[in-house]
């Protein structure tokens, strides 16, 4: 018994040497958001229905949300994040591209939330696109109305987003917004433009109308050549900046696929160190914004 004991101890040890930087980091999750009390306007009756989470997914979103990560102790910087996972609109990837990106950004003192929008292409769904996009837009528009409250600065509120998410992110950082369902409230008179974007491998949907000018958000954009999906849609916003004089920068890798999340899922050596890009661009991104004004 004494020995089994030890032995007990002994992984208990280990297992406490491995797990500190993601405990700390889901020591301060914060409870979920809703993006509207009572319900989405339109939609109320569908609130309280159950989610379904499976594996790395989780689908079934009838009342959108945030969940909070909070910067690590001493590290907050008054920045913001929201994180819009991809999944196709059918699912959201809410793991690899929710949590692992908030627990990175919170790392680096962002106040990282992660959105759980509506999906319209699920199946039996009763949502469209511009549902997805109005959740987005709740979003940004919430923080800052709520930015004390969380303790950030309402013009320092960014989005970062993959794949099918990453189309959502492009149409809230370039397109005119959807107009708010219902009656509206206070929140709608706040801007839902972000106030920085970082698309990862985002996918080709686009608004009908685009605005790119030399006041576009600075924008940081990653993905790999062989995307065949998701490559183009940052070499065209590229282009777009270049011809607006704006900030943006790029990091196109020759292969690599989709969904390399985080840089967790590939076995390609310089890609999965992809993360090491946007660092040094967050780190910049102060200086950036200094030099337009």
């Amino acid at each position: 018994m004494k020995i089994y004991l030890k032995i007990l101890a002994i992984f208990a040890g280990m297992a406490s040497f491995h797990l500190p930087a993601y405990a700390q980091i889901d020591d301060h999750v914060h409870n979920i958001i809703s993006l509207w009390q009572g319900g989405v306007p339109g939609f109320e009756s569908r609130a309280e229905t159950h989610e379904f989470a499976k594996d790395y997914y989780v689908k079934n979103i009838h009342n959108p949300s945030l969940t909070l990560y909070r910067p690590v102790n001493g590290t907050a910087n008054g920045s913001a994040v929201i994180i819009l996972p991809g999944g196709g609109h059918e699912k959201l990837v809410i793991n690899s591209e929710g949590r692992d990106a908030a627990i990175f950004m919170a790392q680096r003192g962002y106040s990282a939330f992660v959105l759980k929008y509506r999906l319209f292409r699920e199946e039996n769904s009763p949502y469209i696109m511009e549902d997805a996009r109005a959740d987005t837009e709740r979003a940004v528009r919430l923080l800052r109305h709520r930015a004390k409250e969380f303790g950030i600065q309402a013009d320092k509120i960014g989005i970062m987003a993959f794949s099918a998410g990453g189309e959502l992110a492009r149409q809230a950082l370039f397109s005119p917004p959807v107009a708010a369902r219902g009656k509206g409230d206070m929140i709608d008179s706040y801007s839902s433009i972000p106030d920085f974007g970082i698309l990862v491998y985002p996918g080709p949907l686009k608004g009908d109308v685009e605005i790119i000018n030399a006041d576009a958000p600075p924008l940081f954009m990653v993905a790999a050549n062989d995307d065949i999906c998701c490559s183009a849609p940052i070499i065209d916003l590229l282009s777009a900046y270049n011809s607006a004089h704006a900030p943006a920068e790029a990091h196109i890798y020759a292969m690599g696929g989709h969904a390399f999340n985080m840089g967790q899922r590939t076995k390609v050596q310089n890609l999965a160190k992809w993360t090491d890009r946007l660092t040094e661009w967050l780190e910049q991104l102060d200086e950036i914004n200094a030099q337009r004004r």
